[in-house]
């Protein structure tokens, strides 16, 4: 993997697991990815996992059920089970989950095969459709982990960091249909949906530094930040329904 411009610590890690696919099955391979936070400042290697997308030529199920086994042995180095899908599965896929398709297009590394992403075509009607309804199903998931915190103040802090780094690929799906350009550093994304909506986006900057366990706040200061996070997510709620197709 010299010759992949990964940080040194993801080639190092992914390679053994990498060289397992090709040395016996490279026949069964169209192309492998790394994906997500591991190709970012956001990366962490005491915390982030490194994520991957394996395609296959056809879907192989006695194929899954040989690498099963590995995921023990990799998964404690921090390698992610990884997306298997196929060239067919993703061309048939891609008006159901234009979000996910989407973060993949904008922030993947091949490491193996032709690039099937980086062309990858999402059409901007079934990407406000998924905005739509993925931010009315944050809202009932806020609602429901509020409540079922109790009140608990180690609970909320751990369901809010628990939850932002869902909330970053529909962020990103939102500022391309707003028309701008995504960056792909964390921080970055929250500062460009706030200048372009106009939405205050501080609870979510609050919720990061819980992720990154960087502050330990009060029960009354996380019910304020539930208000805040709440009230950015309906309000982006009511702009995306606003949008046209």
């Amino acid at each position: 993997m010299s010759d992949i411009n990964l940080k040194t610590d993801i080639a190092k890690r992914y390679k053994p697991f990498l060289d397992v696919l090709l040395e016996d099955h490279q026949d069964k391979l169209h192309s492998v990815y790394i994906v997500g936070s591991a190709l970012t400042r956001d990366y962490d290697p005491k915390i982030s996992d490194i994520n991957s997308v394996i395609v296959l030529q056809k879907m192989d199920l006695k194929f899954l059920e040989l690498l099963a086994p590995l995921g023990r042995k990799y998964g404690k180095i921090g390698i992610a089970a990884p997306l298997f899908m196929t060239p067919a599965y993703i061309d048939n896929s891609r008006d159901v989950f234009p979000i996910e398709f989407l973060n993949i297009k904008l922030l993947h590394h091949t490491i193996f095969g032709e690039d099937i992403f980086g062309d990858l075509d999402i059409d901007r009607s079934d990407l406000r459709h998924q905005c739509e309804r993925e931010l009315k199903v944050k809202l009932i998931g806020l609602r429901q982990g509020y409540i079922s915190a109790a009140g608990n103040q180690k609970i909320l802090a751990r369901g809010f960091a628990d939850s932002f780094a869902g909330y970053m690929p529909l962020f990103k799906a939102i500022i391309i249909l707003l028309g701008r350009e995504t960056p792909q550093y964390n921080q970055e994304i929250l500062s460009v949906l706030a200048d372009i909506t106009g939405i205050q986006t501080d609870a979510f900057k609050q919720v990061s530094a819980l992720k990154s366990r960087q502050t330990k706040p009060s029960i009354e200061k996380l019910n304020i930040v539930f208000e805040d996070y709440y009230k950015v997510i309906e309000q982006l709620g009511e702009m995306i329904d606003a949008l046209e197709n």
